[in-house]
């Protein structure tokens, strides 16, 4: 049986050079966060929940506290899990109160019969199933409100389409998380957590928690998560087209640089992946200036903010 293995990203965009630093340190942390689930025996669903809470807490990304701000100046986040062996899932979308969006996905997983909930009912779902509420000022940086003041005065996001073949989406963060896990019973899973667009319209959800768009898992074929651009991902259903296309004879590190230039020639879009499969094969893929991306398995591991792109 392969080695147990994590993969984790912090985003994919221009990352600066004066905090590339915290990016590469976040995404290790967040690795060895999981590695230590996996070390201890625990499953792929417990690891990458590991995983990307540790980045929902590292105010460097775009997940958790730290996150962008929506046009109202409210932090609203999103995040997916899924289990590659039975194929379940649990997603919470626009919630304004949580810290750890990845952990209310993981209840909803595994205490409904629902996949996703919403906004105020998925608050409740997640504090009725022992989960503490937060207020919204706790998710909000100082930083982020002088961002949100900018992106404002500027009218980012006005006419999402108007970016979209015009000035690179890759100069403004995209700094969702994610994580893929493989674990000593042979079992892969994804997470994905984001807290989506600067100044994006209220209630607006993006791929990151859509399962099959910007999270997906399957034993049979691959994990995958994404980031970067979501509308162009929910278009493709881009984490489940990818998983599909990894076969025995066809390998994720295949699969991933060839995911990344099929988002780029539909629709222009920009982004990046991770991928890996049962066998333990890795992918890690994407088209803008760098990725923040981890791994770590039994024999080493590896950071890194710049992957051969495709």
């Amino acid at each position: 049986m392969p080695s147990p293995i994590i993969v984790v990203h912090g985003g994919a965009w221009a990352i600066p050079d004066e905090v590339c630093q915290a990016h590469q340190q976040g995404v290790e942390r967040a690795a060895a966060a999981g590695w230590r689930a996996l070390e201890r025996g625990a499953t792929s669903l417990d690891a990458v929940e590991d995983a990307v809470a540790a980045m929902e807490d590292d105010e460097t990304f775009d997940a958790g506290r730290g996150a962008f701000l929506n046009r109202d100046g409210r932090v609203q986040l999103d995040a997916l899990i899924m289990d590659g062996a039975n194929l379940k899932a649990g997603g919470v979308g626009c919630v304004e109160r949580l810290l750890n969006p990845v952990r209310a996905a993981r209840v909803v997983l595994e205490k409904s019969p629902h996949l996703y909930f919403v906004a105020e009912g998925a608050e409740r779902f997640a504090s009725e199933n022992g989960i503490r509420l937060i207020d919204n000022s706790e998710l909000i940086l100082p930083r982020e409100i002088e961002r949100w003041k900018n992106a404002a005065e500027q009218r980012y996001l006005k006419v999402p389409e108007e970016f979209s073949g015009g000035r690179g989406l890759h100069d403004d963060s995209h700094d969702t998380v994610g994580a893929v896990a493989l674990d000593h019973h042979g079992n892969i899973a994804a997470a994905t957590s984001t807290g989506g667009t600067l100044n994006k319209a209220p209630g607006r959800v993006g791929d990151s928690s859509l399962i099959g768009c910007g999270c997906y898992a399957d034993n049979e074929t691959a994990a995958a998560s994404t980031t970067g651009w979501g509308e162009p991902m929910m278009k493709l259903v881009l984490a489940k087209w990818a998983t599909d296309h990894v076969t025995a004879d066809v390998a994720p590190e295949q699969v991933a640089p060839a995911t990344i230039h099929y988002l780029y020639r539909r629709l222009n879009g920009q982004g990046g992946i991770i991928l890996l499969d049962c066998e333990g094969r890795v992918g890690i893929a994407h088209n803008t200036p760098r990725m923040a991306w981890a791994w770590c398995s039994q024999s080493a591991s590896q950071s890194g903010l710049r992957f051969p792109a495709s």
